[in-house]
């Protein structure tokens, strides 16, 4: 049976293209608060208050996991860097296993947040 090889090179990719996701939704979050304190203003309709809390919470928390994922993924360079200054560029299996276990994350907080995204431009477009 042929084995597949996987280099650093491949995963350090990935791990870009995740840094700039990572970073877009950074910057959506700012704009969403933003969007928060033009309606605490307007609104002060308890119901409403409550929603924003709601939305509030929602993108602390969602800031709080692209700050462990982008964690991770440093973690995971660190160690590819140190890898590679051995002169190894193929990765060991488990670093593989949890590159692609880190994947099934990013793909799971992809569907998280767009679900998230969703409702609050549905919230928008009743409230603002």
């Amino acid at each position: 049976m042929k084995k597949e090889i996987i280099n650093n090179s491949d995963l350090h990719f990935e791990h870009t293209q995740w840094r700039s996701e990572l970073l877009f939704w950074e910057d959506e979050l700012k704009t969403f608060n933003n969007r928060l304190e033009e309606l605490v203003i307007r609104w002060t309709n308890k119901d409403v208050l409550a929603q924003l809390e709601h939305f509030q919470n929602q993108f602390i928390r969602h800031g709080e996991v692209i700050d462990t994922l982008q964690h991770d993924i440093n973690v995971h360079e660190t160690n590819m860097a140190a890898h590679n200054e051995k002169g190894e560029d193929v990765i060991n299996v488990l670093l593989a296993k949890n590159h692609i276990a880190f994947r099934e994350r990013m793909e799971t907080q992809r569907k998280i947040y767009g679900d998230l995204k969703k409702e609050f431009y549905r919230f928008l477009s009743r409230f603002m």
